[in-house]
């Protein structure tokens, strides 16, 4: 099966020669759920709207499930669902009919099964038994599920997501992340863009770095992870010993915090680390190799902090 999303030196930039998305390509993998990651401001919901055809690139080509957009968007788009910035829904009507007046002014919906449709998006996001309930009275992770179901009132290949998480409370965040992998459980290739580190880490299997409108990486998850070498982390307070032993032992970008030395360990087996700070009289509280981070390689990558928090 070809890749559900695929863009070739996509390019978005605005009056005034602002570059919003520099030759960006991207490749998403079939029935995988792909983190597009990347700060506020990054480009991330630009390209998806160039994805979406919501907007013109002004160079460049996008592919979305094998056919050319936007010139194929008629065939396209109805395989493809979208929650990008969240519909508006009329807070004084039910779940259930807000769901129904989106699928009425979709000319490809089928108005005989508009009604059991509904139903089963709404289980399919866990409101069932907030069907009838006024979208007033919703909490904001049950309006981001509700947002999630008229994307799901057809049955889709590609479920398109931006910050699907955005402004959520801990409990509504994790609502969304099961229903994310939930989703890809039954084979929908789920593109979701995200600030937040926690939700490649937690949710998605591949994952691409955006930076000021750049495509800095995209590869698995797990060779995200192991794109850094681990560092040798020894706490004690014994730190210019611990320093002083370390470096002689070759280990390099050495550096020191109120209670540990960590640094680059090279090839040396452990152990060896081990033995020379006992000889020096080091008292060791605490001894390891730590693997990198998401945080780790995204600072690797682009020299920046980034946003973690939940």
């Amino acid at each position: 099966m070809s890749a559900p999303v695929v863009t070739r030196g996509l390019t978005k930039r605005f009056h005034g020669g602002q570059v919003a998305v520099d030759a960006v390509d991207l490749e998403v993998p079939a029935g995988s759920v792909y983190g597009f990651l990347g700060p506020n401001g990054s480009g991330k919901t630009t390209t998806i709207r160039m994805l979406l055809g919501l907007i013109a690139p002004t160079s460049g080509e996008v592919e979305l499930l094998g056919e050319p957009m936007p010139k194929a968007h008629l065939r396209v788009l109805p395989r493809v669902g979208a929650l990008v910035e969240g519909p508006a829904f009329y807070p004084f009507w039910t779940g259930q009919a807000n769901l129904l007046r989106f699928d009425a002014a979709d000319r490809t919906a089928d108005p005989k099964t508009r009604k059991a449709r509904a139903g089963e998006a709404l289980e399919r996001v866990g409101l069932s038994n907030a069907a009838g309930k006024k979208v007033r009275a919703y909490s904001l992770g049950m309006r981001q599920r509700l947002a999630i179901a008229v994307a799901l009132m057809q049955r889709r290949e590609l479920l398109v997501l931006d910050e699907p998480t955005n402004g959520l409370d801990p409990q509504g965040t994790r609502e969304v992340r099961h229903l994310i992998r939930d989703l890809a459980g039954d084979g929908t290739t789920v593109f979701t863009s995200t600030h937040l580190l926690a939700e490649v880490g937690q949710v998605c299997t591949h994952a691409a770095i955006m930076n000021r409108g750049k495509l800095l990486r995209q590869s698995t998850v797990a060779d995200l992870r192991a794109e850094l070498r681990p560092r040798l982390v020894v706490r004690t307070p014994d730190l210019g010993a611990a320093a002083e032993t370390l470096q002689g032992l070759g280990v390099t970008e050495l550096k020191t915090t109120e209670e540990t030395v960590e640094g680059d360990p090279g090839e040396l087996p452990i152990e060896k680390f081990a033995a020379a700070l006992v000889a020096a009289d080091v008292r060791i509280h605490g001894f390891g190799l730590e693997r990198p981070s998401l945080e780790d390689t995204f600072v690797a990558l682009t020299g920046e902090g980034f946003d973690v928090a939940e």
